[in-house]
């Protein structure tokens, strides 16, 4: 009997080294890791886990409702050239609300925030339309193929949908126009965008918390602002007359003060803090 008894502890502790083996989720810090094989999987409300790729960005539907769960846990949630792009650009001026996800993560075309007010987003879940009630028509998921944006290589967005990049010394600026062909679903410009922001507003979605950072020249340069514009296949139908004075003159004042950041291929749009030099 003492025999099984140690062989019974020496299989339990040997379950115990196989479940620890897994190594913290790159791409998301709220993630839960564990089992064998390894198992990655996010919390979205009581009863959904669903798991996930620790090499790839996690969808920016499935991380806004991990959020908004968190916040209701009562859990940590921390995490001109800079003119509108494009003359159907919108920005995400709703802030973050409690999405309908499809199974693969991304947004379902009709948003409510589990209210009777209902509006339709893009594939970023941008709110794209004015808002209406519960029989509002969402036909389809308009995709997003550009977003004026940083790109490093830990978003993994390929460098050939860099169109183009414009410095302002000046302004201390730059601004990088990233844009996907039309029609293409494989690529999630959305999820790239929410992983920027996250990292420049709040605190770093990934498992390593590292700032980030630019180097120009010999200078390392500290960036405290980033502007997403999004621009869909079709033209929204958000009637601009529904926003308030005081968010027109919010987008503004931000765009004013975007950005600065030199890399070859993958930089930035935000502004940044610059070293005094000597007298």
């Amino acid at each position: 009997m003492k025999g099984f008894i140690l062989l019974a502890l020496a299989v339990f502790a040997a379950l115990q080294t196989v479940e620890s083996a897994c190594s913290p989720c790159r791409t998301m810090k709220w993630v839960n890791c564990d089992g064998a094989p390894c198992t990655c999987q996010i919390t979205l409300d009581d009863s959904n886990r669903p798991a996930i790729d620790c090499e790839k960005l996690v969808s920016k539907c499935f991380l806004m409702k991990a959020e908004m769960y968190r916040r209701k846990m009562g859990q940590d949630v921390r995490i001109n050239i800079g003119g509108k792009p494009h003359e159907d650009a919108i920005m995400d001026n709703d802030g973050i609300y409690n999405p309908d996800c499809e199974n693969d993560g991304k947004f379902k075309a009709k948003q409510c925030n589990n209210t009777d007010e209902c509006w339709c987003v893009n594939s970023a879940g941008v709110r794209r339309t004015d808002k209406g009630d519960k029989n509002m028509n969402c036909s389809k998921l308009v995709e997003t193929f550009s977003v004026k944006n940083l790109l490093q290589t830990r978003y993994q967005v390929d460098g050939s949908l860099v169109k183009n990049v414009q410095y302002d010394p000046d302004g201390r600026y730059i601004v990088i126009d990233i844009e996907k062909e039309k029609g293409d679903r494989t690529t999630n410009l959305g999820n790239m965008a929410y992983y920027m922001e996250k990292d420049l507003k709040v605190s770093p979605l990934f498992n390593n918390q590292t700032k980030v950072q630019l180097n120009g020249g010999s200078q390392k340069l500290d960036l405290n602002k980033i502007v997403v514009y999004y621009v869909d296949e079709e033209r929204p139908t958000i009637t601009m007359q529904y926003l308030t004075g005081g968010i027109i003159a919010v987008i503004v004042v931000v765009v004013l003060v975007v950005v600065l950041g030199l890399l070859a291929l993958v930089s930035a749009q935000f502004k940044v803090k610059m070293p005094k030099s000597p007298a």
